[in-house]
């Protein structure tokens, strides 16, 4: 089990969310999996698994903005995601600016492992990452 002070971050999409775990007294994550959504709707199932198995202190929701920080259709999306979160399960949500993370995490993958390591599921774990470790940033300043 995490101690204390972990955080999940999900990376929403409509057929997919991304997944991290992270700590911030070290202000590091790592990715988890990535949740098949049918429509924005995931299996809140395994998110409650998730959720009851790291008993994150915060959830983190990337917030999809433009690069001018002007909200898209996808970004309510996203806020209606992290109000079931919290309304279902009672937890801390933050929301986080993820522009640019599903390009980062796509750059970063294929440096890593080249085409093969772009599958979905990779790319929306690691987007979920990416949206940690920037908001755990803020912290380490």
């Amino acid at each position: 089990m995490a101690a204390s002070g972990s955080i999940i971050a999900f990376d929403f999409g409509t057929r997919s969310i991304g997944v991290a775990i992270g700590q911030q007294v070290t202000c590091t994550a790592r990715p988890l999996t990535a949740f098949k959504a049918r429509d924005g709707v995931p299996d809140w199932q395994q998110i409650e698994k998730s959720l009851n198995e790291w008993r994150p202190d915060t959830v983190v929701v990337g917030l999809p903005l433009d690069i001018d920080g002007s909200e898209q259709p996808l970004t309510t999306r996203a806020r209606k995601f992290a109000n079931r979160l919290h309304g279902r399960f009672g937890v801390q949500i933050v929301l986080h600016d993820e522009c640019l993370s599903t390009v980062e995490a796509r750059a970063d993958l294929f440096e890593r492992g080249g085409y093969r390591a772009l599958e979905k599921g990779n790319v929306d774990a690691w987007s979920a990452v990416i949206i940690l470790e920037s908001w755990l940033e803020q912290f380490s300043e």
